[in-house]
Formats: C-alpha cells, structure tokens, sequence
C-alpha cells in the first residue's frame, strides 16, 4: 500500500500508539525512507525536520517503539502504530511515557456550545 508523501512536501504524520493500553503516545513525521526502515526493521524511525535526517526513536536512550501492527488512514496521507515500548518506557524527550501531558483549557462546554458558527 502506497502512502502519499506529496500532501505535506513529502513528508507524513506518523501517530504513535500504545499496542497494550492504547494511550496516545507520540506524533512524528516520516518520509518514504523513515517509513521503509520502520517496516523492515520493526523499530519506529522518524524523519527529523530540524536535523534533515532520519532517527530511530530509542537510539541513544534505548526506549524503542517496537512496531506490533500499522494502519494508514482513509486518504493514505497519515499512519498510525502500535508499539511496544522497550527500555524504561519513558517516549518524550522530557521524561515523561507520553508527549500528551499538556491539558488546553477548553473555553466551552462540549459539541462547541459558545462558538461562532464561523468557527465550527
């Protein structure tokens, strides 16, 4: 299955999943070779936009993503795995198991209650 890199200058948002609890781990972005390694290797590879070059997520800290299974979504612009995580099991670069530990203060109650239709 071919996943399309032309949407985003040849890049794709890769999602990262817990295969055992299923928490939203992490949000990377991988080109046609960060995608290719992490299938023939079965460890998660990103490409970094920054440094322009691709990393092995646990390289240097040993908390790999071991990828149990992949899914592209309905348009095949965006993939999503779901890893066992390997080593301490710590996934941010700050320490934490998941990159999501920010809450947004949500100005409304739910289904957008408050907002402008020109917002929706």
């Amino acid at each position: 299955m071919e996943i399309d890199f032309d949407k985003m200058q040849g890049l794709a948002p890769a999602v990262i999943q817990d295969a055992e609890s299923g928490e939203l781990l992490m949000v990377g972005f991988m080109n046609r070779k960060a995608l290719d390694w992490t299938l023939r290797t079965g460890f998660v590879t990103f490409y970094s936009r920054t440094r322009q070059k691709l990393w092995t997520k646990g390289e240097s800290s040993g908390n790999r993503l071991q990828v149990v299974a992949g899914w592209t979504d309905c348009d095949r612009d965006t993939v999503l795995f779901r890893v066992r995580v390997l080593g301490e099991g710590v996934v941010c670069h700050h320490g934490t198991r998941s990159c999501f530990t920010q809450e947004l203060p949500l100005r409304t109650g739910l289904h957008g209650e408050g907002m402008e239709r020109s917002e929706r």
